[in-house]
């Protein structure tokens, strides 16, 4: 099989693949990545693309991101480049900018990891160490993203099968699993965001301690626990992600937003169906709001309180704050939302409820509001799901595209729950208009 491992070769030897073995095709390497390579090739360093973009690359797929490793200190990179920056505390890395493109660079690190400072449970906290490039190799998570690719060459270096494992879909811990996941709990997070994203089987060995191992997760930042839950669900596969953690136990206790997304009845088809459009606005590369995105996993945890709350006496509007307050008091303790994305939630939800006012000035007064229109996709959502009658988001399209005539006729004509009543009315609605209340998420996100 391309890509096994010969059992006379040294650990420091890797498998050397050309381009007629590994199939990358080099148009679909960034040219600024072929930069940052060529300039430390040329300042006499060693430099590869490494990590997701070379299996990326070696998948067919056009990497997002493109990394860098180099047996250059991060000093020396930073003196190659006008706009660099060193960043990071357990392990320094250069982010080198080429007008909005992020490249990262890091110096190949050191195998041993036993001197680095740990916490009680084995995590490792700070690890500057470098070390040589088949060090740095067996350091890296899994054995598709420890390949190296040499864009002057075109080159792979293969040093623990990683072709092999791609070529049979198999996604496989370096080293022994159980210290790996102890050394970085969000390991067990990234085992099933790959394996979900790419629809690649878990190595028995690997998939075998993950269940056992999920506590580990409480002793990782809630920053880093937030950056890789957001990763997983802006992944293009959030759904699968979802399942998938729940298949390998790692659902219960790692975030309350988990614990239930997928275990309510009258949200379940809310929620599916604001990953799956998340889900495809990833895919053809639009922009996600995570702020739109968090509104709606936790809307009906907001719904159960909301009502818990006007059941205790309290009126709607305050009620639905305190609910609000509640559920991201809950999120915050184990999940870091930045400030702006919980604004955003909040904002969203205290919407929800002028929707319903459908007479005199409100609907004049909601379309100045600035978060309008992720306030309407979220609206739509909640009627594709059928939590409300589908007539209030069609009444709001109707709204939104009509003339001042037409506007004052909608007013007039007492929509359900309001005034004497539904009244029935024939409306000649465009194909735009139609199309525009089918897709939630258009604006929102």
């Amino acid at each position: 099989m391309l890509g096994k491992k010969d059992p006379a070769r040294a650990p420091d030897q890797p498998a050397v693949l050309g381009p007629k073995e590994h199939g990358i095709d080099p148009q679909l390497v960034s040219t600024n990545a072929v930069r940052v390579t060529q300039t430390l090739q040329e300042a006499g360093f060693k430099a590869f693309l490494v990590g997701g973009a070379v299996r990326d690359l070696l998948l067919g797929i056009k990497p997002k991101d493109f990394d860098i490793a180099t047996n250059a200190t991060p000093e020396q990179v930073k003196r190659l480049f006008r706009r660099a920056f060193i960043i990071g505390r357990r392990f320094q890395i250069v982010h080198v900018m080429f007008g909005q493109d992020l490249l990262e660079v890091t110096t190949f690190r050191g195998a041993s990891v036993d001197e680095a400072p740990k916490d009680a449970h084995g995590r490792v906290l700070r690890d500057n160490t470098f070390g040589e490039q088949h060090e740095d190799a067996e350091r890296r998570d899994f054995t598709i993203n420890a390949m190296y690719y040499d864009p002057a060459t075109q080159t792979v270096l293969d040093y623990h099968d990683g072709i092999a494992d791609i070529r049979s879909k198999t996604l496989r811990v370096i080293g022994i699993p159980e210290a790996r996941y102890r050394e970085d709990p969000v390991r067990l997070l990234r085992v099933v965001r790959f394996a979900a994203k790419l629809g690649f089987d878990i190595a028995p060995e690997t998939r075998a301690p993950i269940a056992v191992m999920a506590p580990l997760i409480n002793n990782v930042p809630a920053s880093r626990v937030f950056d890789e839950a957001l990763k997983l669900l802006l992944s293009g596969h959030a759904l699968a992600c979802l399942q998938r953690l729940r298949q390998e136990g790692l659902h219960h206790g790692l975030l309350p937003l988990l614990d239930v997304v997928l275990e309510q009845p009258l949200g379940e088809k809310f929620v599916r169906l604001a990953l799956d459009s998340t889900d495809l606005r990833v895919r053809e590369g639009k922009p996600v709001s995570p702020g739109f995105l968090f509104a709606a996993l936790l809307w009906h945890q907001v719904v159960e309180k909301w009502n818990a709350y006007q059941a205790s006496g309290e009126p709607p509007i305050p009620a639905l704050h305190l609910a609000a307050d509640d559920v991201l008091t809950a999120q915050t303790d184990k999940l870091a939302l930045q400030r702006r994305i919980a604004s955003d939630m909040r904002d969203i939800w205290a919407l929800q409820p002028r929707f319903d006012r459908r007479t005199g000035k409100s609907p004049y007064k909601l379309l100045e509001n600035p978060r309008l229109r992720a306030g309407y996709d979220f609206l739509l959502l909640r009627c594709a799901s059928g939590e409300i009658d589908s007539e209030i988001g069609e009444w709001w399209t109707d709204f939104m595209a009509a003339d001042g005539a037409g506007r004052e006729e909608l007013l007039a004509s007492k929509p359900k729950g309001e005034g004497d009543g539904p009244k029935k009315r024939a409306r000649r609605r465009s194909p735009r208009t139609r199309q525009k209340a089918a897709a939630p998420n258009e604006g929102g996100q």
